[in-house]
C-alpha cells in the first residue's frame, strides 16, 4: 500500500532537508532532493516499527471535533 505525504523541504548549508507536514517529528536530510526523498521515507519506516513495538493495550481511541 502506498501513502502520500506532504514533503515539506529547504535548503540548510547546502542540505536538502525536510520533514513530513502530516506526521510530526519525521525529519530527515540529504545532499539531494533524491537523497532527502530516500532519507525521509526511512525515517519515517524507523518511526513506524518503534510505534508498533511499544505496548498499547491501554491506549484508547475516540473521535473528537476541533472547531476552525
Amino acid at each position: 500500500m502506498i501513502r502520500n505525504f506532504s514533503l515539506e523541504y529547504w535548503i540548510d548549508d547546502n542540505w536538502y532537508v525536510g520533514r513530513l507536514k502530516e506526521i510530526p517529528g519525521v525529519f530527515s536530510q540529504g545532499e539531494t532532493i533524491e537523497e532527502l526523498e530516500e532519507n525521509i521515507k526511512d525515517a519515517y519506516l524507523m518511526m513506524m516499527e518503534d510505534e508498533a513495538m511499544k505496548p498499547n493495550k491501554d491506549v484508547k481511541v475516540k473521535e473528537i471535533g476541533v472547531e476552525v
